[in-house]
């Protein structure tokens, strides 16, 4: 474990090492550490983790270590090549005579590549060196052919429903029947390749239109791929990129989100992220010639074609041009790919694709690169690559969260009424073996239906678990009780899964189902992908129900909406473990790399995502921060002005007292320290509770005599325009209300006069009624003893006080966990200021948890899980309020002289 001493106080800056040439300007000595360590962990490649908080330059950091380790790797690649060249023209024949021009050696070696190129593109194989090589060669022209004579049969079929009538006659209902599903076995891959995948995952042929003319690229040797959180984020990584000599030098490529990326009106207009993934899917794989019929002059009749897919995506030509564009510009963020798509008229979430092939660096969402379906849909290669996940402080969670699925009962019945409505139109026309799993699939949704109903009217419950949970509250199954008391422990889903996947019924049942619904509602406009959304959600459910039992739990809640606006009952399939997810990552990479502000306590991600690897053999890197000690003032406030203890704690945070005495406490802060004010909240209800109080008493409008107050919007996409406003207030003055784990406390940088001082209020502790959470804790206590295969804890109900009881009986990992969850939402909120070396500000910790006597302070004590940083200059005051007024006129008036 290597742990970097912080600059020196006179914050004189090194000059940078040849190693990192490419830094913008004289990197401080714990940046050249951090640097260090990074190009040495990627030499060793394995398991990194390295810390840095935030606002010491940790992303330019890593740009200019991790590229330079690219750039220097693959200089000495072709030194190697060289010098097997040149040994090779030692000791073999010369192709040539030595007074040869550089210009026509140089066309002879590119010869043999632009034939490789040339034979990809019209689809001919590498020549193989052995029989076997040449027996598969000629197995895959044979079956190519037979693919070409069935898809030619196919097409033949398809081509007459294609035709479009000049009166607008609608199509046959026969255009959903599915096609006949012969067997399980090998039989069906002619079905799957003409049909695609449906279930639940995006890796369909169809995904892979627009991103044609990357077969014509070289595959790039090595890559990087750069992960994060949140599209700004990648964005502010992008512009740290532009910073330096790589900009021109390395070739790389942005993704995102079709709902980033789309420039489609009408797509964009679902507004939600699924239906525009479907619509978006939908556009491809029906991107069919339709043909129509024109009579010209003399009564001859011609045909002309037009494309039915998505028209960003029509011509070819302007794709290639996005990819010009892109390579000349050097790199871009998700905004300027996107005004590059609209001025082209072409889409830039499948042209900023195009460019992985061949692309050095790559840039991505947390989702794109952890998500073995995205991976591969995305066609992302991780062999000989790097993996860099910034933000990794909540790794685990966010790894896990991924693989859960979920199927609300509104949406199963609607699958439900779907098949009914289907099986009973084709009935008749349905082969045997589609009867069957259709069939099988109303069994299933029927069962689902019935336990979250609470109806016993049918053979498919177990009445045991029906009278344990009552109506309005919800428990936690493992999957194989689950799967037991469902009485469906006799079907096959894998091979039902293998069926939903091959016969395409997902969109041919759902496909009716918005037919029947739009003739039957012509004034009602209709939810487009509704069917499509919860026939995938169940397909979904159904393949997490083949996971091993320990791996997850169901939550069957039969809680009901308490308005129009909130889900009623629903099936949720949590998963536990991410340790299988991971290995597949780090099995595949040169190099893993976990970056953050805050990693630590490193034993607890260690134990849930690579427990195999010794601790010894972890590469573990920790810097300190830029900044002066005079820079920042943290403080424990345990009493408020009026000697009132502060305690926040679950009981007693909403009182009338403590949300008054907290209101005083502001009133204070807001006539001693300038600019602007960053509040942090437990959650957005206590944030509604104190701001509702602080109204009706007055507190509020004394606040706003001294500063303008702003409000964190629940609405995500609302956050800039509020954020735009408080920036443009802060010189005269201004209160921001957040809240710990909203986008403000993940991402928003309160640098210089936006955050002069960081309140937080309490110990955002998670509720201990989270059934999902108190099933994590649990399992992660099992962690602690490795000889267990499994807990065995009671079935959890979802109840406070219960909650309370599994965290007191855990043992120490568990308890840890849940520990660890609130002061990492600490750590990432309080770091939203001091963001350069020039900064400064005050952290209040309001709460008398904070300051307990140093005498009984233990590992878990919450100022032991404060960053070294701050622990190190921390001011515990205990009762004397006036002592924290004092020390902050004192701070803030020796920076006023500055």
């Amino acid at each position: 474990m290597l742990v970097a001493s912080p600059v020196e106080e006179n914050g004189e800056m090194e000059e940078t090492g040849q190693k990192f040439g490419a830094f913008p300007f004289k990197p401080y000595s714990i940046q050249i550490d951090f640097m260090n360590a990074l190009y040495d962990s990627l030499d060793k490649g394995g398991i990194a983790m390295l810390e840095s908080p935030t606002g010491t330059g940790k992303t330019l950091s890593i740009i200019c270590s991790a590229l330079q380790w690219l750039v220097d790797r693959k200089q000495r690649k072709n030194n190697d090549n060289s010098v097997d060249t040149h040994l090779n023209g030692t000791t073999g024949d010369h192709s040539g005579p030595d007074d040869e021009p550089d210009w026509i050696k140089n066309i002879k070696a590119e010869s043999p590549k632009k034939k490789v190129k040339l034979k990809k593109r019209h689809g001919f194989r590498s020549k193989k060196s052995d029989k076997t090589g040449l027996e598969e060669s000629f197995n895959d022209l044979f079956n190519h052919f037979r693919e070409i004579e069935a898809d030619y049969n196919v097409y033949g079929r398809e081509h007459n429903k294609s035709i479009v009538k000049s009166d607008g006659e609608k199509l046959d209902d026969k255009e959903f029947l599915v096609e006949e599903y012969e067997s399980e076995d090998e039989k069906s891959a002619l079905s799957k390749r003409k049909n695609g995948a449906c279930c639940g995952s995006s890796s369909s042929d169809s995904e892979k239109e627009g991103n044609e003319s990357s077969d014509e690229e070289e595959e790039a040797d090595f890559k990087i791929y750069f992960c994060s959180r949140t599209h700004s984020q990648l964005s502010q990584f992008v512009k740290e990129l532009r910073k330096t000599a790589f900009a021109s030098d390395l070739k790389v490529a942005c993704l995102g989100s079709r709902k980033n990326f789309c420039i489609n009106e009408e797509v964009l207009k679902l507004g939600n992220s699924t239906l525009i993934n479907e619509r978006c899917l939908d556009l491809q794989k029906n991107k069919k010639t339709l043909v129509s019929r024109k009579k010209e002059v003399g009564g001859k009749v011609r045909k002309t074609k037009a494309s039915s897919g998505c028209p960003m995506l029509s011509k070819h030509k302007l794709q290639k041009q996005f990819k010009n564009k892109m390579n000349d510009q050097g790199p871009l963020d998700i905004e300027d790919l996107v005004r590059l798509g609209g001025n082209l008229g072409t889409c830039p979430y499948y042209g900023s694709r195009s460019m992985v092939p061949s692309a050095d660096l790559v840039v991505l969402p947390y989702q794109s690169l952890l998500s073995k379906s995205s991976r591969e849909s995305l066609g992302l290669s991780l062999k000989n690559s790097v993996v860099i996940i910034d933000e990794a402080h909540n790794l685990a969670d966010s790894l896990i969260s991924m693989y859960d699925s979920k199927i609300t009962l509104s949406q199963l019945e609607r699958v439900n009424s779907s098949l009914e409505g289907y099986f009973e139109r084709f009935r008749n026309l349905l082969g045997p073996g589609n009867r069957r799993h259709i069939q099988t699939l109303m069994i299933l949704t029927r069962a689902f239906i019935q336990t979250l109903c609470n109806k016993d009217d049918t053979n498919f419950v177990d009445s045991s678990i029906l009278e344990e949970l009552p109506n309005g509250s919800e428990c936690s199954l493992r999957v194989n009780e689950f799967v037991f008391s469902l009485n469906i422990d006799n079907i096959n889903l894998v091979k039902l899964l293998q069926y939903i996947k091959d016969s395409n019924m997902i969109h041919k049942v759902s496909g009716y189902g918005d037919r029947i619904i739009s003739l039957q509602n012509d004034n009602i406009a209709l939810l487009e992908g509704s069917i499509l959304s919860s026939f995938r959600a169940l397909a979904g459910l159904l393949l997490s129900l083949t996971n091993h039992d320990s791996d997850g739990r169901i939550i069957l809640s039969r809680k009901k909406p308490k308005d129009s606006g909130q889900q009623g009952g629903y099936l949720k399939y949590v998963m536990l473990t991410g340790e299988k997810i991971f290995h597949e990552i780090v099995d595949e990479a040169h190099a893993c790399v976990l970056a953050g502000g805050t990693l630590q306590p490193i034993e607890e991600t260690r134990a849930r995502l690579f427990p195999w690897l010794p601790p010894h053999q972890l590469n573990f890197f920790s810097c300190g921060h830029i900044i002066p000690p005079d820079n920042i003032l943290p403080i424990s406030v345990s009493h408020g002005p009026t000697g009132q203890p502060m305690d926040f704690s679950y009981n007693s945070r909403s009182t009338s007292t403590m949300v008054g005495e907290l209101g005083l406490l502001i009133c204070n802060l807001v006539s001693v320290i300038p600019q602007g004010i960053v509040v942090f909240f437990s959650s957005f209800d206590y944030e509604e509770c104190v701001y509702t109080s602080w109204e009706a008493s007055g507190i509020l409008g004394r606040i706003m005599k001294k500063k303008r107050v702003f409000r964190e919007p629940r609405k995500s996409m609302e956050v800039e325009n509020v954020l735009k406003e408080y920036k443009e207030s802060v010189e005269n003055g201004a209160v921001f209300f957040a809240v710990v784990g909203g986008k403000i406390s993940e991402g928003i940088n309160f640098s210089d006069g936006m955050g002069r001082c960081i309140v937080m209020v309490g110990l955002p502790y998670p509720s201990p009624s989270d059934i999902e959470l108190m099933e994590r804790v649990k399992y992660i206590d099992s962690l602690e003893d490795m000889t267990k295969k499994d807990y065995n804890f009671t079935r959890f109900n979802g109840d406070a006080q219960a909650g309370f009881e599994i965290l007191r009986s855990c043992k120490n990992r568990g308890r840890e966990y849940y520990e660890n969850l609130c002061m990492k939402a600490v750590n990432q909120s309080i770091g939203r200021a001091i963001r350069h070396i020039n900064d400064y500000a005050a952290i209040l910790l309001v709460d008398t948890r904070y300051t307990t006597d140093s005498i009984k302070k233990n590992l878990s004590h919450p100022t032991n899980k404060l960053p070294n940083w701050i622990k190190d200059r921390l001011n515990c005051n205990r009762k004397n309020y006036g002592e924290v007024h004092r020390l902050l006129h004192q701070f803030f008036k020796f920076h006023k002289k500055l």
